[in-house]
């Protein structure tokens, strides 16, 4: 199965045109303190203009349901990505299922740091939502919000193995260092967002290209 490739931080039409064009699958838009923060309405404006079959996932940090959901409908996201201190009891409130109608996916964001590991914080919270994995859909392994830095990737490979969570690998990605990631940790999925930009919020077509190439070069043929 070919491995997901969404590309984050997304702020304009043409952004996410190239982003389509090179061959992502998914186009984030950041509803949080960001350089690359957006409003709702700029959100659908672009998510409009995308093909059907890409999805649109809109990234939130502790916000409160009822924005998540009214935020969800105005730009007809296909899904969130969840990046505070959310746990799987305000998850798995997030669309009670005789409120859902159409399926709204759960990305989990869990921060693999070195603050994380001295106090045990990533292993706690993945733990957690292994217990409770049917309320997400996929848990994101990031460095840090907006950082563009790795993570350990030593340390973390070893924990994101011998269970059924669908796993997205986030943190400082390039078109350089996508492949290794890719071959170190066979995840389910990639996300990028500063190094395919030539400044924050503005894409670089060709990074876009190249590091979609990477992706496909790395996969198990």
């Amino acid at each position: 199965m070919p491995t997901w490739i969404k590309i984050c931080g997304t702020t304009s039409i043409e952004d996410a045109l190239a982003s389509v064009a090179a061959g992502a699958d998914a186009l984030g838009f950041i509803f949080a303190p960001s350089l690359r923060r957006i409003s709702a309405q700029q959100a659908r404006a672009i998510a409009a203009r995308v093909p059907d079959h890409i999805e649109t996932v809109g990234v939130f940090v502790d916000e409160s349901s009822e924005i998540i959901r009214a935020t969800v409908e105005e730009v007809g996201l296909t899904a969130v990505q969840l990046h505070g201190a959310e746990t799987p009891e305000f998850v798995a409130g997030l669309f009670p299922s005789g409120r859902r109608g159409r399926r709204v996916g759960v990305i989990k964001t869990i921060l693999a740091n070195d603050k994380d590991y001295k106090n045990d914080k990533f292993e706690e919270t993945l733990a957690l939502f292994r217990q409770n994995h049917g309320c997400v859909d996929s848990i994101l392994i990031d460095s840090g919000s907006g950082s563009g830095k790795t993570f350990d990737w030593h340390k973390t490979q070893a924990r994101t193995h011998g269970d059924n969570l669908r796993f997205i690998v986030a943190g400082g990605l390039t078109p350089e260092n996508v492949g290794p990631a890719i071959q170190k940790f066979s995840p389910w999925g990639v996300d990028v967002v500063s190094g395919v930009e030539r400044a924050p919020g503005q894409k670089d077509p060709e990074k876009l290209k190249a590091f979609v190439a990477a992706v496909r070069r790395a996969e198990p043929q």
